[in-house]
């Protein structure tokens, strides 16, 4: 029952990512460029996005178990790190010049737009380099 609701809340997500434009590079792109002919509708997919999130959090939190009695797992760390700021860096950077984040590429793969292939490729890359850094690092264990 766990994968079903998985596949359909991810189905969900890349539909809702599609019909609001998160999908499409140019429109992200568009909505970047402050100086330009910025397009603010992305600003009321995030607004609608937060205002989702921020309420399922709120029930979250009042919570031990999930609506399929599966244990809640929420973040503890309320640190902010230079890692945490680098990587955040890198995300936004990234985004503002590919007008992909992850899980709109991935839509955006599946959807066959040709400039989500080297994306999705150079994340994958970047992952796997990640993977093997850490690995590298004493008492760091990884499954």
């Amino acid at each position: 029952m766990a994968a079903l609701t998985a596949l359909l809340a991810g189905l969900l997500f890349g539909f809702g990512l599609m019909v609001s434009g998160m999908a499409n590079p140019a429109k992200v792109l568009g909505f970047l460029d402050l100086a330009g002919r910025w397009d603010p509708s992305l600003a009321f997919v995030m607004a609608g996005a937060i205002a989702v999130g921020s309420l399922a959090c709120f029930f979250a939190r009042r919570t031990k178990r999930s609506l399929l009695g599966l244990p809640m797992q929420l973040p503890t760390s309320k640190t902010i790190t230079l890692r945490l700021v680098l990587g955040s860096a890198a995300f936004g950077i990234g985004w503002g010049l590919a007008g992909f984040c992850p899980g709109p590429a991935l839509v955006a793969l599946g959807a066959g737009y040709p400039k989500a292939i080297g994306f999705v490729a150079a994340m994958v890359a970047g992952m796997v380099v990640f993977e093997l850094v850490e690995r590298t690092k004493p008492g760091v264990q990884r499954a």
